[in-house]
């Protein structure tokens, strides 16, 4: 077998800062400091997994060392910026911090600070997920932090910002990426398809992004995937299949359906779904998503939606929502998934129709006092 094969995550990986892909923030930011000379010594990148923290960490190190650099609209062809992306470049040091969090790699990395850069004018050290590293490598790591060479520059990232120490924090100008639209996501797709020749629906990128859940590597390494399985054509109902996700229109059925409180209905769908080996956990988050928007939309529409077919006010679908919320660690859990996920629809329709006992308070108070004194004393 040739040794040329490129995932698709690592071969669309992003080049420059034009190739970032829903991060613009950050993006404008990082090229303004550039453009302005206003580089700070420590950059701190968060966000879910899959949204481009090291790749974002990569392009600006790219772009403080290409020729004639600090340069934010480099040439990626630049040969400093080639020896960055295949990760040849002496000056550009990667750090796991997931297999390197012992004290003494941070006390050699705070040993080799004190050397020029060889080609660049940087040396930039970009430690990946910086949470995982031990408190003592951490405390190793600050006094360099705080007075760092004019010629280093640290770069973090991490998934789980609660765990890096504060004061790391506090030395660090900290960038927050977000999850990626589904429509961009959708976009992108669609820009990766067209190159490599894949001819793939709507309805498939859709619920590709669907799954990607806002990980933009996470939809690359589903797509490919899926072009492993239906060669050159993909259609959504192969996506369905092999990942068993539930088609949209019915995702809008079993909304409407708990909308009604059309039990029947709710146990079919349900049914169906489990026999065609669907992910009801899945179903669930996607159920969620669906009436989420029903409640923003009566939100926006002061009080009362008809977005899932029935009239429901926004104190309706706030509790139809909680109680579908409420089934998740059963469903995902418990030792039956389809009879928790049954039961966990049935009472989310059932605590939507139950009326809020505060509410009703209110309602029997204005009742009270309309009623003429003589009627309100009856009940001695």
């Amino acid at each position: 077998m040739s040794g040329t094969y490129q995932v698709i995550a690592r071969k669309w990986r992003p080049q420059t800062f034009d190739d970032v892909v829903g991060q613009d923030h950050v993006v404008r930011t990082l090229k303004n400091a550039i453009g302005r000379n206003r580089i700070a010594h420590a950059y701190l990148f968060v966000g879910p997994r899959g949204t481009g923290k090291t790749s974002t960490a990569r392009i600006f190190a790219k772009a403080l060392n290409v020729t004639n650099g600090p340069k934010a609209d480099f040439d990626p062809a630049d040969p400093i910026a080639q020896s960055i992306a295949d990760g040849s470049c002496l000056d550009v040091i990667e750090i796991d911090g997931a297999s390197n969090n012992g004290v003494e790699q941070v006390r050699e990395l705070r040993d080799t600070v004190v050397y020029a850069p060889a080609q660049g004018k940087y040396k930039v050290y970009i430690i990946d997920e910086v949470h995982m590293l031990s408190t003592a490598a951490f405390n190793a790591l600050l006094k360099t932090l705080e007075e760092p060479p004019a010629h280093v520059k640290f770069l973090f990232a991490t998934t789980d910002v609660q765990k890096v120490l504060p004061t790391i924090i506090s030395r660090c100008q900290r960038f927050d990426l977000k999850p990626i639209p589904t429509e961009l996501i959708v976009q992108r797709l669609k820009k990766i398809a067209a190159a490599e020749k894949i001819k793939v629906s709507d309805a498939a990128l859709a619920s590709i992004a669907r799954m990607a859940d806002g990980g933009m590597r996470d939809a690359q390494s589903i797509f490919d995937q899926m072009i492993s399985f239906c060669g050159t054509d993909i259609g959504e109902a192969d996506v369905l299949d092999v990942y068993g996700l539930v088609a949209t229109e019915k995702i809008a059925a079993l909304a409407a359906a708990l909308a009604a409180g059309d039990h029947k209905k709710i146990v079919s769908l349900v049914d169906d779904c489990d026999e065609n080996g669907r992910d009801l956990y899945r179903l669930l988050v996607d159920v969620q998503a669906h009436v989420r928007n029903a409640l923003l939309d009566a939100i926006a529409k002061g009080g009362q939606s008809e977005a899932l077919g029935s009239p429901m006010s926004t104190e309706q679908l706030t509790r139809l929502l909680d109680g579908l919320r409420e089934g998740e660690g059963g469903v995902k859990h418990g030792l039956s998934e389809k009879i928790n996920f049954t039961v966990a629809l049935l009472k989310a329709v059932e605590s939507s129709r139950a009326r809020a006992i505060d509410s009703l308070i209110k309602e029997i108070a204005t009742l009270a006092e309309s009623l003429p004194d003589d009627g309100s004393k009856k009940n001695d």
